[in-house]
């Protein structure tokens, strides 16, 4: 069983619960996923599944959430799992205050990470630290943010706002809905996250638990081909002896113009084999063998 699954994570489950569940229902053990969603968080955890652990690094690291950010609420953890820090009442908040600060998380920014995080700090996670309430000096982090689109605004005591947001790799959505509400001085903390995109894959695609079993029990359940999550990477094709020489481990002299670093690649039949690195030797160009899917 090789290949990908576009899981859609539950709340309260974390990441690791999520693999050990799929285990036991796909009956292996050689699973991983692509990218930690917190237990409060719902929505897209890609999934590889035997072979396919071995490609989850080369997948496409855009990401695309639908957050909702309550005003007037702080917490430990910059979510409802946490501790309230403080509450007071921002009823005299509009989304006429909020959007021109929302410009300023968009582009390359300067990010905080949250307390209670798996940032590693001198080989300890961070919210071991936090949670023996160590003070930690957290190191700012630097992340894109590529577009927010404001979806929905209720007023209130306690008003929310629900923001699609668009980002690259390591970027916390809690921090954004801490900076937010420290900005407009009426603090604010993440109520929900629903990852709608991450690793090429798409919510509307995506199959809970139950679709799962019984896709397995009815046998129409199939996993995503190898190779279809990478389009975003560049593509070769081998000639038969070029197949079986990078096959053992060779490296292949190429005289065309190529600019990525890593291919797929597919033998003369345009079957999928692994992953090609390319390598300039002085004036050399070759293609290495990075991932052997037969091996």
């Amino acid at each position: 069983m090789d290949g990908f699954l576009n899981l859609n994570k539950p709340q309260n489950f974390t990441s690791h619960d999520c693999v050990a569940k799929l285990r036991k229902i796909l009956k292996t053990k050689k699973i991983g996923h692509g990218g930690t969603l917190d237990p409060l968080a719902t929505g897209v955890l890609p999934i590889a599944i035997g072979k396919a652990t071995r490609l989850l690094q080369f997948l496409p690291t855009q990401k695309a959430y639908q957050a909702t950010i309550r005003f007037g609420i702080v917490t430990t953890t910059d979510d409802l799992e946490g501790d309230i820090i403080s509450k007071k009442s921002a009823t005299d908040l509009t989304l006429e205050k909020i959007i021109p600060y929302l410009q300023e998380f968009i582009g390359e920014i300067e990010q905080y990470p949250p307390a209670y995080s798996a940032i590693k700090k001198d080989g300890k996670k961070l919210y071991e630290l936090a949670r023996k309430g160590e003070i930690i000096d957290i190191p700012k982090r630097l992340v894109n943010i590529t577009n927010i689109e404001v979806l929905s605004w209720q007023s209130g005591e306690f008003p929310e706002l629900v923001l699609n947001i668009d980002c690259g790799s390591g970027t916390y959505i809690r921090s954004i809905a801490r900076d937010l509400g420290e900005k407009l001085g009426k603090g604010a903390t993440l109520a929900s996250l629903n990852r709608t995109l991450s690793c090429g894959m798409r919510l509307e695609n995506s199959y809970n638990f139950e679709d799962i079993i019984q896709g397995k029990e009815t046998d129409n359940f199939s996993l995503i081909n190898l190779d279809y999550p990478l389009q975003n990477l560049p593509s070769i094709y081998l000639g038969e002896d070029d197949t079986k020489r990078w096959n053992q481990g060779q490296k292949i002299v190429t005289e065309d113009e190529y600019s990525g670093e890593f291919y797929r690649t597919y033998n003369n039949l345009s079957e999928f084999m692994g992953i090609s690195e390319l390598k300039i030797d002085d004036t050399i160009k070759l293609f290495k063998p990075k991932v052997v899917l037969s091996s």
